[in-house]
């Protein structure tokens, strides 16, 4: 008897956990961080539904936070089972756990300095420390290689295309005859990605749960470069900065990338370019570790691409501090990217009244989080208890998104090898999951389903 259980990303983007029961072993593919809305985010100090004791081993998909961001929170809970991810996973979970870590260590020390948390002293919800414990727990993995978790019971890793070291998972359980086979898609990138390997094929599978952030829209048919050029150019008519809240993993280097070649081509000026994200650093350095996951065209000279003689890489927190007082056209990419946290509060802080100031989005913003209220117009953003007036330019390129659209997300799923009985849409909004379900029925014929949060499938 296999049964699967989504305990987070059920018709909401974030919090990634489905539980996969093979009689009694217990898998739980991801272990992220809900995210945006106030009433998600609670969900993150409530314990899995499940005794955390109970799951033999968590299969990570790709590092980004709402993947991975509750193993610290699992592990305080009792998990003390096997952890496997990808080689390169393994490396950006480590940097973005700490990270995380960190984080809540300082908003629970600012809210006890304040005085604004309902809990005397406010608690992170973990520290530093708590991710470090569970982070040496994670065994790396290679691409293509079978991953036998139990007897009978394997899975193999697949190139995703999303971000560095993302993959898609074939979980295969044999039972005397034909395996069973169940793809989890993880998050599907772009096919043509400046930087990742494509989406691998799906092959054989009797299920499938896939990812349906963009299920409902389609990427921008201007190119990036030419919108970013047109973004770049309407900035620096302004005359001050350019903020683009940036995810410190995939969207960091890609954009600096085509800011390189737009540079190059002498499309837009050299302009000061400060990478103002410590994680943003550490991963760059991983993806030059890692060059058996970039295309073929890019290995050996990634380098070079992504180190422009303009471009500052800021480490301190004074360093930091200090491009606030500069003036005139620049670009300022930091972390985070729905601008949940990080620096980049800082520079909205000092900047996003300013009218001269342009706010570039460059990806997904999640219902709810201050990247998704700014970018649906509100004038009015609340950063560190302080109601900031926003007066800045609001611009979104298309296309800069590690995720697939809806014609990638198609494109991989029909490379399954036969009919699936089930395609199970998680990890996306009501509406992008609604379209796309419509969209898998109507064009491939295949029983689109969308699964409730606890909800359990007994599979065949």
């Amino acid at each position: 008897m296999v049964t699967l259980k989504c305990l987070g990303a059920a018709g909401t983007v974030t919090g990634s956990k489905h539980l996969v029961e093979v009689g009694d072993f217990k898998i739980l593919v991801d272990c992220g961080l809900f995210q945006g809305l106030k009433h998600l985010r609670m969900k993150n100090w409530e314990p899995l539904p499940i005794d955390a004791r109970e799951i033999d081993v968590i299969v990570l998909t790709h590092a980004h936070l709402d993947h991975t961001g509750f193993l610290p929170r699992v592990y305080r809970q009792g998990f003390r089972g096997r952890i496997v991810a990808t080689e390169a996973s393994v490396a950006l979970t480590e940097v973005i756990l700490r990270d995380s870590g960190k984080l809540q260590e300082e908003e629970a020390a600012f809210h006890n300095r304040h005085g604004s948390s309902k809990h005397h002293p406010a608690e992170p919800l973990y520290t530093i420390q708590d991710a470090e414990a569970v982070v040496e727990r994670i065994e790396g993995f290679t691409f293509g290689r079978k991953i036998e978790l139990a007897p009978g019971i394997t899975i193999e890793y697949r190139p995703a295309g999303h971000i560095l070291g993302s993959a898609t998972v074939s979980l295969e359980v044999e039972s005397g005859g034909e395996p069973w086979r169940m793809m989890f898609s993880g998050d599907i990138g772009v096919w043509d990605s400046p930087l990742l390997a494509e989406p691998a094929p799906i092959g054989p599978a009797d299920y499938v749960m896939m990812e349906s952030t963009y299920g409902d829209r389609l990427h921008s048919n201007e190119s990036i470069e030419d919108q970013l050029e047109r973004v770049v150019k309407d900035s620096i008519k302004r005359g001050g900065a350019m903020i683009v809240p940036a995810f410190a993993v995939a969207r960091s280097q890609v954009l600096v990338y085509y800011l390189g070649r737009l540079q190059a081509a002498g499309r837009i000026p050299v302009l000061p370019i400060y990478l103002d994200s410590p994680m943003a650093v550490d991963a760059t350095d991983i993806y030059m570790q890692h060059p058996a996951d970039l295309r073929q065209e890019i290995r050996g000279h990634l380098r070079d691409v992504l180190s422009l003689p303009n471009l500052h890489i800021v480490r301190s927190r004074d360093e930091s501090q200090k491009i606030n007082g500069q003036r005139g056209p620049m670009i300022i990419v930091s972390a985070s990217g729905m601008a949940t946290g990080g620096r980049v509060l800082h520079h909205l802080l000092h900047r996003v009244s300013r009218p001269e100031t342009t706010l570039l989005f460059a990806g997904f913003q999640a219902e709810g989080t201050r990247g998704w209220r700014l970018q649906h117009g509100e004038r009015t953003i609340r950063i560190f208890h302080e109601d900031v007036p926003v007066r800045a330019a609001l611009e979104t390129v298309h296309g800069l998104s590690a995720h697939g659209d809806q014609a990638d997300l198609l494109r991989w799923l029909r490379t399954v090898e036969g009919t699936p009985k089930k395609v199970f849409l998680v990890h996306g909004e009501p509406n992008a999951i609604e379209v796309l379900a419509t969209k898998i029925r109507d064009d491939l014929g295949f029983d689109a389903v969308a699964p409730a949060e606890d909800q359990k499938f007994y599979l065949d």
